[in-house]
């Protein structure tokens, strides 16, 4: 199940607070273009990377790999240019809410269902991290994207930053990923798809 998204999506709906269907004044949410799974014509991931299995601590999960919620995935990770280093992310829920939750955002959450992806994010290598964050994305039911942008935070979903003691190997922070999808459609999935691999072929946490 891979997450496409291409440069000219991004420009065309970054100034968008939420959502969008690129070239709709509706505030509805295209459909998105078919993509496949990613574990299984990944050309990146191994045999052994689709099994579902968590991967121990300190070997870096390949890109393509798909798990269960609950376990683990080491990647590598860079925030801003000068730092890097080496975090786990175990993504506990993706919990549907209710349109009601979008209130703030007004008529541009028409049709919208808002998705919480829950994670914790862990230091693995005792990196200095410190006010780093961790973005997830959902896929629908059917392994695609979406076609829902949507950015910020709500009451239910509040965004977490790693803290100025997130330098130690072992420190570990919460934080949720707003996410949405059309009234009607479901999320099945949330992906990480930061840094090299993994843009193409995300790792996934499966319902």
């Amino acid at each position: 199940m891979k997450h496409v998204r291409t440069t000219a999506l991004l420009a065309a709906c970054a100034a968008t607070l939420l959502l969008s269907a690129c070239g709709e004044e509706s505030g509805q949410a295209a459909p998105a273009a078919p993509t496949s799974a990613p574990a299984s014509d990944s050309a990146s991931a191994s045999p052994e990377s689709s099994t579902g299995a968590a991967v121990p601590a300190g070997d870096v999960t390949k890109p393509g790999t798909e798990l269960k919620l609950g376990e683990r995935a080491v990647v590598p990770f860079k925030y801003g240019t000068t730092k890097s280093g080496t975090i786990a992310i175990t993504v506990t829920a993706i919990e549907k809410g209710a349109n009601a939750d979008l209130a703030k955002y007004g008529d541009k959450a028409k049709g919208i269902t808002p998705y919480y992806l829950r994670a914790t994010v862990e230091n693995v290598d005792g990196a200095d991290l410190s006010y780093s964050s961790v973005t997830l994305r959902a896929l629908g039911a059917d392994g695609r994207s979406t076609g829902v942008i949507i950015t910020g935070s709500t009451d239910q979903c509040k965004s977490g930053t790693a803290g100025k003691d997130f330098g130690k190997a072992g420190a570990k922070f919460e934080t949720c990923t707003l996410q949405g999808a059309r009234e009607g459609s479901e999320v099945g999935a949330a992906t990480y798809d930061k840094g090299d691999g993994y843009d193409k072929s995300p790792v996934v946490w499966k319902n």
